[in-house]
């Protein structure tokens, strides 16, 4: 099959993020089975979703990871020209939620497996397939976990997320967390019968805004754009009316940290602030949501070297948005972001991908493995 066709199939498939995956997983695994390569389904411990590991080439050999998503984020919003998860083309332009971010990579990568898979291979090509990476990364750890168990060692993870085929050696970590905080309910005649959550809210809101202000000043990275950590309140719910004393606020925070700190601390003092608030009556829940840790990938390893050479592009320092990657890096394996499309099309409306990415990334397949045959 190729790409386009594969592209057709994986996009039909709405596997959006927090869903069962079960039908992606099923045709991607029969795909291998006709070319003659086993792939091990690995469920996480939700029930109804998995990730999917598979090597090409000897098992006892380090070798080269090829990592993507097999989710994608909802196609709810409007704007969108066509069934979102129907492939329609217009000129070399394929369009359909998840064509960039990152059906594509996976399309591009399984329409070069009967090239792979032809090929005696010296150095194994392994395919890491995960879900629910757009809630936060949350399955490549169950998988990555596992891989003492599935292969050698890895000589490094290329995670094919959109970078118009450009190697990225660094991003940003995350955390985010959602802080719920309860009080008790009555007219707004009466404050002094109730415990107004929003106005408790509020002392929360001040750490984050303080926090923000503070990371601006330090310390920098000067690759990433802004040059520092960051921190945000993203999003603020609360109240049912202006006469009623509001009983419930929640509030999410996200934090994005440059490499050598570790996000989850940015968020630690509005869970401080947050756990003071009991003493005034209220109740709070402090939920983490996700975390991952940056990527920081020495402009000298022998991966950057690799990836420059087979795209014949000098590896891009850094970008501010996150992947998996960090995750595999903390796992002990060098890691780098190189995959079709722009980020830019990503997570909007009429998102599509084109021709000639598809093809060149399958070109950087193909020519990995001609590195692991020699």
């Amino acid at each position: 099959m190729q790409s386009i066709e594969i592209l057709e199939t994986l996009v039909g498939f709405p596997s959006v993020v927090g869903t069962p995956n079960g039908e992606i997983v099923a045709w991607i695994r029969h795909y291998l089975q006709r070319h003659g390569i086993a792939a091990t389904e690995l469920p996480g411990p939700e029930g109804d979703r998995s990730n999917l590991f598979a090597t090409i080439g000897p098992v006892e050999v380090p070798g080269y990871i090829l990592s993507g998503h097999m989710d994608v984020v909802p196609a709810a919003e409007t704007g969108w020209s066509s069934d979102p998860f129907r492939l329609r083309a217009d000129a070399d332009r394929y369009y359909g939620r998840g064509t960039t971010d990152m059906k594509g990579f996976l399309a591009a990568v399984l329409a070069a497996v009967p090239m792979l898979a032809a090929t005696r291979l010296r150095r194994p090509i392994h395919l890491a397939l995960s879900y629910d990476e757009e809630a936060g990364c949350r399955g490549v750890p169950h998988m990555i976990a596992r891989l003492p168990n599935l292969c050698a060692p890895p000589l490094g993870a290329i995670i094919g997320e959109p970078s118009n085929m450009r190697a990225i050696r660094a991003h940003k970590g995350k955390a985010a967390a959602r802080l719920t905080v309860r009080g008790r309910s009555g007219h707004s005649s009466r404050p002094d019968q109730g415990l107004n959550a929003i106005h408790a809210m509020s002392s929360v809101l001040a750490c984050a805004n303080a926090e923000a202000a503070r990371l601006a000043h330090g310390p920098f990275e000067d690759v990433f754009e802004p040059p520092y950590s960051s921190l945000q309140v993203g999003t603020l719910k609360g109240g049912q009316a202006v006469n009623i004393i509001p009983d419930t606020c929640e509030a999410e925070f996200e934090a994005r940290a440059i490499a050598g700190v570790d996000p989850a601390i940015l968020l630690a003092p509005l869970r401080t602030a947050a756990e003071a608030l009991p003493q005034l009556g209220f109740e709070v829940e402090w939920r983490e949501l996700s975390a991952y840790p940056a990527l920081s990938l020495a402009a000298d390893a022998a991966l950057a070297r690799l990836l420059g050479e087979l795209t014949g592009i000098e590896p891009l320092a850094a970008v501010s948005y996150g992947t998996e990657a960090g995750l595999f890096q903390r796992a002990g394996i060098d890691a780098i972001i190189c995959g079709p499309g722009d980020i830019g099309r990503a997570h909007k409306p009429d998102e599509f991908i084109l021709v000639e990415e598809l093809l060149a990334c399958q070109a950087m397949v193909e020519a990995l493995a001609g590195r692991c045959a020699a």
